[in-house]
């Protein structure tokens, strides 16, 4: 499987589940919004950190286009799918249009996968350096000869 489908299908995947339990705790618990909604926007910016980081400290490369499209692939797989899930009685998704789930929701979800991933990734280079730099012995400092 292409690295950047299986990057896609798995968000997509935690973008509808998260979706599907973000809408059961509002209709349980509405007074919670707030808190639920930040919980699901922190997992899945965790989610992209935490895969861009092992991208990068892997030595991957074109990391940006893998995950431009995986971020594509997800943005517009999830949103078709909370869409279909959406019409199906007893799960409330927000009653969000075609259109507006796949422009608008798709954008957000490409933006929120790209964007945490290649600060994750950057994070990743600078830490392998790091420790391809530290893994070297120091030399000594010389003393200057007195004249």
């Amino acid at each position: 499987m292409t690295a950047w489908v299986l990057r896609a299908t798995v968000l997509a995947a935690l973008v509808v589940a998260l979706r599907v339990l973000l809408g059961f705790a509002m209709a349980f618990w509405p007074t919670y919004g707030t808190f639920w909604r930040a919980a699901c926007l922190l997992a899945i910016l965790a989610v992209a950190i935490a895969w861009g980081v092992r991208d990068a400290r892997a030595g991957a490369d074109s990391l940006t286009v893998r995950w431009l499209a995986a971020g594509f692939g997800a943005g517009l797989a999830s949103s078709a799918v909370c869409w279909v899930l959406d019409q199906v009685p007893g799960i409330e998704l927000g009653d969000a249009g075609i259109l507006y789930e796949l422009t608008s929701a798709a954008s957000f979800i490409v933006l929120l996968v790209f964007l945490p991933s290649m600060a994750g990734v950057a994070y990743g280079h600078t830490r392998s350096q790091r420790s391809s730099e530290s893994a070297t012995p120091a030399t000594e400092p010389g003393f200057a000869a007195a004249s």
